[in-house]
C-alpha cells in the first residue's frame, strides 16, 4: 500500500473517530450533569477525579470507560496519519531544499507517534482510576501524559500545516 493511500485511510478513520465518539460519548456524559472526558484527563488529583466519577454516576462511568477503550483506535489513526503526513512533509522539504523544515523533519514527524503513546499511557491510568485504582498518583500521571500528548500532537500538526503553507506559497509564487 502506498503512503498516499494509507494517509487517506488513516485520515478517514481519524475524522470518523473524532466525530462519532463526540456524539456517542461526550453527549452522554453531558447528560449526566458531569463534565466531559477532557476534564477527567486533566483532573490531576484523586479528589477531583472522585468528584467527576460521582457526578457521572454508574452510567457516566460506563460511558467514559467505553470512550477510553474506543480512543485506542483513534490513537492509531491520528498517530499514524500525522506521522506519515510529517514524513511526507519532510520528504517534500528535502526535494524543495527547504533546509530548516527538512532538518526539523528528522524528528518532528515522530512527535505524533509519541503523542499517541502518551495518550495510551494516559488512558491506562484513567481506566485504573475509573475502577477505583491508581491511588493518589493515577490522576496526576494521566494529566501529565495528557499535557505531553497535546503538546506533541500540536507540534506535529503545526509542522504538517507549515509544510502545506510553504507549498501553497511556492505555487502562488510560481504562477
Amino acid at each position: 500500500m502506498t503512503r498516499k493511500r494509507l494517509l487517506i485511510l488513516l485520515g478517514i478513520a481519524m475524522v470518523a473517530l473524532t466525530i462519532v465518539p463526540f456524539f456517542a460519548f461526550e453527549k452522554r456524559l453531558e447528560h449526566t450533569g458531569g463534565p466531559g472526558i477532557l476534564a477527567f484527563e486533566f483532573a490531576a488529583t484523586k479528589a477531583r477525579a472522585s468528584q467527576i466519577l460521582a457526578e457521572w454516576g454508574p452510567k457516566g462511568r460506563d460511558t467514559a470507560r467505553l470512550s477510553l477503550i474506543v480512543d485506542y483506535a483513534y490513537m492509531i489513526s491520528y498517530g499514524g496519519f500525522f506521522t506519515l503526513a510529517g514524513l511526507a512533509t519532510r520528504d517534500l522539504a528535502r526535494t524543495r531544499n527547504w533546509r530548516h523544515l527538512a532538518t526539523a523533519g528528522t524528528i518532528v514527524p515522530f512527535f505524533a507517534l509519541a503523542a499517541a503513546m502518551f495518550d495510551a499511557i494516559e488512558n491506562v491510568f484513567l481506566l485504573l482510576v475509573l475502577e477505583g485504582h491508581g491511588g493518589e498518583h493515577g490522576p496526576l500521571i494521566a494529566t501529565i501524559c495528557s499535557s505531553i500528548k497535546f503538546t506533541l500532537i500540536t507540534i506535529a500538526i503545526g509542522y504538517v500545516l507549515l509544510g502545506l503553507l510553504w507549498q501553497v506559497r511556492r505555487r502562488v509564487q510560481v504562477s
